[in-house]
């Protein structure tokens, strides 16, 4: 046996797929591979016996010393580091040899600032070596994180099949995995499957398309379609801080910068529920609107990678200008009716704060709901919790943080990405405990009083800044909705400014700031209660 392999189809039949040379042709710049043909020399052959001779018989077939092919090459014009598997060199199954050369490789990229690129296809682990081979699956994932620990790029292709160790190990820890159409994902094995449970596995679960529906991997493409996405992932991913993270960053201690944005008019002449309203108008440009209108290289992620999704809220890699970032967000137009954000939004967003972190790249939070899910199903999924740790994670993570309160923001759903080192709120954004109609059912027992409420507890843009929670007005000069282009290109402008006056300051002078601005904020000087 060569591992859980001869899976059944879905995927391309044998003959079209593409091997490790090939799918190397494929995705990479025309004639910049370089084959690491020196990594893993001088590991011994097994000893004479069936398993060597199905060894050199894969040889002879494949040309490969073993069942991956390492090197370099530039992908969009970006230097980047290949591990691809050979499915033809017994199943493109890991043992000792071919994990080392993993490793290896790992290691040479990491030495040299590489980004990785990993395509694996595999049964997993090589049944022939037993349990020291199994093991080798610890000694890769350990190598992939020190790799992803200096802020570099670990990018995942998942071919048809990629099942077992492999894809519980080196083939699960992308910080952006995609696969190919079709392909059969997953941990246990079709044939395993059957042998132990004598049934065979449900249809359509381990496909490529079932896990991006369920949040587990962000896209699915052709090999062909692969080199554009990588593309555009790592010119995102290159603009990322000189800092490593867990550095110290060194310089002067700046004090915290005002953002280059006026505030509209005079608080006084402002009107909190008139800003309310038109927050609502359906044709106001939301979270999709300004990534297409005001970011390019913009890569869309799908769920949390662990089994979740959410349409509430959007996760993406982009470019404001030439400054890359994470931007996670709410989505208006997926938040209607019953259709509310849940938990596994904020599960979404906290991956979004770990890729961020991961990369050395700002985040760019959107704050734009009507409120949070409520509903049974939110309850006991954890909600409260996910809004704690959400804001426990943005307080604590050490790369520059925005958030852009463009619309409505009501309740605990907008406050756990508030938490940033700059806030800046469009001229009828608001934030507040609760939507107005439903404080408004507290303090009067009916919604009528709503407007009244809205203008009593100061929710809307102008206030937000007077009282030191919103930092600068995105002014509309005219209603977003009459003029999104324009609003959108402003708010790109401003969150690009803004990441580059962040980035000018220390990382421990930047969280120190951002500690005490929240650790202040309270009753302003003469308005305190008693």
């Amino acid at each position: 046996m060569t591992g859980q392999t001869n899976a059944p189809r879905p995927g391309p039949e044998p003959e079209a797929r593409l091997g490790s040379g090939r799918l190397i042709e494929t995705v990479v710049d025309a004639g910049s591979f370089v084959e690491w043909s020196d990594l893993g020399a001088g590991i011994a052959d097994p000893p004479e016996g069936p398993y060597l001779t199905e060894l050199l018989h894969a040889r002879a077939r494949t040309g490969l010393r073993e069942s991956v092919l390492v090197g370099e090459a530039s992908v969009g014009g970006h230097r980047v580091a290949l591990i691809v598997s050979e499915f033809a060199f017994l199943g493109g199954s890991i043992g000792v040899a071919a994990a080392e050369i993993i490793v290896q490789a790992v290691h040479r990229a990491t030495a040299a600032s590489l980004p990785i690129l990993a395509a694996p296809v595999s049964g997993g682990t090589r049944m022939q070596e037993g349990t020291r081979a199994f093991l080798q699956m610890v000694k890769i994932a350990g190598a992939v994180a020190e790799h992803k620990h200096t802020g570099l790029p670990y990018l995942v292709y998942l071919r048809h099949p990629t099942t077992g160790g492999v894809f519980a190990s080196w083939g699960s820890m992308g910080q952006v995995t995609v696969a190919e159409p079709g392909a059969l994902v997953g941990f246990l094995g079709p044939r395993v499957y059957r042998a132990i449970m004598g049934k065979d596995f449900p249809p359509d679960v381990q496909t490529a398309e079932n896990l991006y529906r369920r949040g587990i991997i962000d896209a699915v493409l052709s090999p062909e379609h692969l080199a554009r996405l990588a593309g555009r992932v790592l010119t995102v991913m290159a603009t990322r801080r000189s800092v490593r993270p867990g550095e110290p960053a060194t310089g002067s201690a700046p004090s915290a910068p005002r953002p280059a944005v006026a505030p509209a008019g005079r608080s006084a002449d402002f009107d909190d529920w008139a800003a309310v309203q038109a927050s609502r108008i359906p044709g106001r440009p939301g979270l999709r609107t300004l990534l297409r209108v005001a970011a390019t290289d913009v890569v869309t992620l799908s769920g949390t990678g662990s089994g979740e999704a959410d349409p509430a809220l959007t996760l993406s890699l982009a470019r404001f200008g030439g400054v890359g970032a994470v931007v996670m967000g709410h989505d208006r137009r997926a938040q209607r009716g019953e259709v509310a954000l849940g938990p596994a939004a904020l599960r979404v967003a906290g991956r979004g704060i770990r890729l961020a972190e991961e990369l050395g790249l700002p985040l760019v939070t959107v704050i734009d709901t009507p409120g949070a899910a409520l509903s049974k199903e939110a309850e006991e999924g954890g909600l409260a919790g996910e809004i704690g740790r959400c804001m426990m994670a943005l307080l604590e993570v050490d790369i520059p943080t925005i958030a852009v309160i463009l619309g409505q923001g009501a309740g605990g759903g907008a406050l756990a990405l508030v938490p940033c080192d700059t806030v800046l709120v469009a001229e009828n954004g608001w934030l507040s405990p609760l939507p107005p109609e439903g404080a408004s059912a507290i303090v009067y027992r009916d919604a009528e009083h709503a407007a009244t409420i809205a203008r009593d507890q100061r929710i809307g843009a102008a206030h937000l800044v007077e009282d030191g929670i919103a930092d600068a007005v995105l002014a509309e000069h005219t209603r977003a909705d009459l003029d999104p282009l324009a609003f959108c290109r402003s708010v790109g402008t401003a969150v690009q400014n803004q990441i580059t006056i962040l980035q000018a300051l220390p990382d421990d002078t930047r969280m120190r700031q951002r500690r005490d601005r929240y650790r202040r904020l309270g009753w302003p000087a003469g308005d305190a209660a008693g």
